[in-house]
């Protein structure tokens, strides 16, 4: 069989005036037909493009066999959030872009198969833990972090995640809507943690509430950052300081956090009939769709580049246009201009065309003379990315990090500049991928086994 199955969703028309998960999943049937498109091939090439290193020809043999709960177990020893990463990863990026079937049609939907399993199986998964009575701090209960206290709990440690916000979950929680991510899959994974024994402290800022030393005081042996990157950017043209100007991650925080979207929320927040999302990527796609379920008639997407360019995944951009969003391309904002009560009136923006490629490797956006024109809108999001907050970074001696903040590590053993201490995820990388997060903390759990193996 050479044709995918394609997921089903909730209609267009119906779906961008809630937040109800948009795709459905497969059916144990359409799972099968899905299924037996893998060749099983012996080189595994997509195992190479996944960052946690899943066994997927060997979990896909397993649906093939309609043994659903032996294929979560064949997930689970590689990977902690299958439910989620079913649903957010890039797997066109990754795994599925080394399939074989991708060659001569599509690839085989892993993703959606993962997600098949993660939300279709009845294990109950049991580890076998001999503790070692060595405590392990991990900042940040994000994807970095989640992953890091999970392999360093499987390996006996007694580890405490510490979280700012007053759930866990970091940016699957805060940043990413209900209708790609339920919330209950997020505390689901979550439960699966602290039922291993991992203890997660909430409302605790490391740096402010706890700093290094007292984290040594208390007896912590070691320490992972995977404190994510929550500071946003913005593009630093007039008009940024006006009512109804929003960063994406403040945006996101209060409808996905603090549940702006419900009927009976006291969040307060704009809900603006015309909005400007300025940035290409997944978080301005999130953004604009949940302007459009906050009741916005006309929702743009203003990118400077093209449609071929942008850093969105595929299929959140073609529900993104399927639900009314408006991508309005090769055009930049020059000014935000507000009315007498400084409220958001109209965003000014310039057109753009494509030049010489830049150290990216895309086409450098230039701006075409004498091109500016403005917007109606209310609101304006700005997602243009995040870097980390630099509150460990200036509570901490000798921790050593890039220019624009994010913490340097060694390549391999993510270990940073001060002994004991590693970090991974978005607080090293900037804003990255889900799965990439979990792959550094990952891979940090294992040096940290081996140092403190070494040490104690």
């Amino acid at each position: 069989m050479n044709n995918r199955v394609e997921m089903r969703t909730i209609d267009p028309n119906i779906r961008n005036k809630n937040f109800e998960e948009v795709a459905l999943g497969y059916s144990n049937e359409e799972a099968l037909l899905e299924a037996s498109r893998c060749l099983n091939c012996k080189a595994k090439p997509c195992v190479k493009g996944c960052p946690v290193n899943i066994d997927i020809p060997g979990f896909i043999s397993k649906i093939k066999e309609n043994n659903i709960n032996e294929a979560y177990n064949i997930i689970s020893k590689s990977s902690l959030l299958p439910a989620i990463c079913g649903r957010v990863c890039p797997q066109e990026n990754q795994c599925e872009k080394y399939c074989v079937r991708g060659v001569k049609s599509l690839p085989v939907a892993i993703g959606r198969l993962e997600r098949y399993v993660a939300d279709n199986n009845t294990c109950t998964t049991k580890f076998d833990i001999i503790k070692n009575n060595i405590k392990v701090a991990v900042i940040g209960s994000g994807p970095a972090g989640l992953s890091c206290a999970s392999e360093l709990a499987i390996m006996g440690y007694d580890v405490c995640v510490f979280e700012a916000l007053h759930v866990a979950g970091g940016v699957l929680v805060y940043g990413i809507p209900e209708f790609r991510l339920p919330k209950d899959i997020v505390q689901k994974e979550i439960n699966k943690l602290i039922a291993m024994g991992v203890k997660i402290q909430t409302n605790t800022v490391i740096g402010k509430t706890l700093t290094f030393d007292d984290l040594y005081e208390e007896g912590y042996k070691a320490i992972f950052i995977g404190s994510g990157a929550g500071l946003p950017k913005f593009m630093n043209i007039p008009g940024e300081n006006l009512k109804g100007v929003y960063s994406a991650n403040e945006y996101l925080t209060r409808i996905n956090l603090m549940k702006a979207y419900l009927n009976d929320s006291q969040t307060p927040i704009m809900k603006p009939k015309n909005v400007a999302v300025v940035g290409g990527g997944n978080v301005a796609m999130d953004a604009a769709r949940c302007a459009k379920r906050m009741g916005a008639d006309n929702v743009y997407i203003i990118y400077r580049r093209s449609m071929s360019e942008l850093p969105a995944r595929k299929e959140e951009v073609e529900h993104a246009i399927e639900e009314g969003i408006e991508f309005v391309l090769l055009t930049n904002p020059v000014e935000i201009i507000g009315d007498e009560n400084k409220f958001v009136d109209k965003i000014r923006c310039i057109k753009m065309e494509l030049g010489a490629p830049d150290e990216s490797g895309r086409r450098r956006p230039i701006e075409v003379p004498n091109s500016e024109y403005d917007i109606k809108v209310e609101a304006v999001i700005m997602a243009l990315g995040t870097s980390p907050n630099p509150l460990i970074k200036n509570s901490t001696k000798n921790l050593e990090v890039q220019r624009w903040g994010g913490i340097v590590v060694d390549e391999q053993t993510f270990a940073t500049s001060i002994e004991g201490v590693y970090a991974g995820g978005d607080a090293v990388t900037g804003s990255a991928t889900v799965i990439l997060a979990m792959g550094a903390g990952k891979s940090a759990a294992k040096s940290i086994d081996d140092y403190l193996k070494n040490k104690f």
